[in-house]
């Protein structure tokens, strides 16, 4: 009679694997392992960050933040928040916002750009084309001063129909400044309610704010989009004229 009773030490249902065996359960581990590491290089590529980022004239402040924001792949906000802790050379009548000053054109990009060079490299732009001696002999002879200068040439971005009415609009700025006249452009409203419109309401004309020019006098307390040359152009050397209407 054969003796049923488990050996000593090995308990039921426990599986002795052969040498072979051994050696094919490590392979398999091995294998699979493998499959593990190559499964990620299997994903598709992230899309490459594009070279160049292109700012288009009259764009305001709000919308150069998203546009870098996405060039550079960044949490939306991220450009905005960088203006506060970024060291930009900005006049002192801008009071730290660069609206107006981040200069229109189309900057190159590179894996180590970030929202501060970014927005650093189109400051010094702006100070390069505002600093010329056409801008500031033009700011004199029309009486106010440079940072002036862009303020109005940034209305006149947004008033303006076509280049060609650009010195139209910056005579009728000045002949309005001249004579003491409000200067009632719909384009200020329009910034104030971060908005983009051609109808300006009557409600709309006495919201309490700076950039009504309805019904405050002399010019905004800051540029309301960026201009590019042609503006800025207009802004030195208006078209002669005397009339107050555009």
């Amino acid at each position: 009679m054969h003796n049923t009773t488990p050996r000593r030490g090995l308990k039921r249902g426990a599986i002795r694997l052969t040498r072979r065996g051994r050696i094919a359960l490590i392979a398999i581990g091995i294998a699979a392992a493998a499959t593990a590491v190559a499964v990620p290089l299997l994903l598709p590529e992230e899309e490459p960050r594009p070279k160049t980022l292109t700012i288009p004239e009259g764009w305001r402040s709000v919308q150069v933040y998203e546009a870098v924001d996405k060039a550079l792949d960044v949490p939306a906000g991220t450009t905005k928040q960088a203006v506060s802790k970024t060291d930009l050379k900005l006049p002192g009548d801008a009071g730290g916002n660069p609206e107006g000053y981040l200069f229109p054109a189309t900057y190159p990009l590179s894996s180590q750009s970030t929202p501060a060079s970014v927005l650093s490299y189109m400051v010094n732009t702006a100070n390069k084309k505002f600093s010329g001696g056409h801008v500031t002999a033009g700011a004199d002879r029309n009486a106010v001063n440079v940072y002036q200068t862009v303020t109005i040439a940034s209305m006149v971005e947004a008033e303006a129909d076509n280049p060609a009415d650009m010195g139209k609009v910056a005579r009728v700025i000045y002949n309005r400044l001249d004579r003491g006249m409000p200067l009632q452009m719909d384009s200020t409203i329009n910034y104030a309610l971060n908005r983009s419109t051609l109808r300006t309401t009557s409600r709309d004309t006495k919201i309490g704010s700076p950039y009504n020019t309805y019904a405050r006098m002399g010019l905004p307390p800051t540029p309301i989009a960026n201009p590019g040359e042609a503006a800025m152009r207009a802004a030195t050397s208006p078209t002669q004229g005397t009339g107050c209407t555009s």
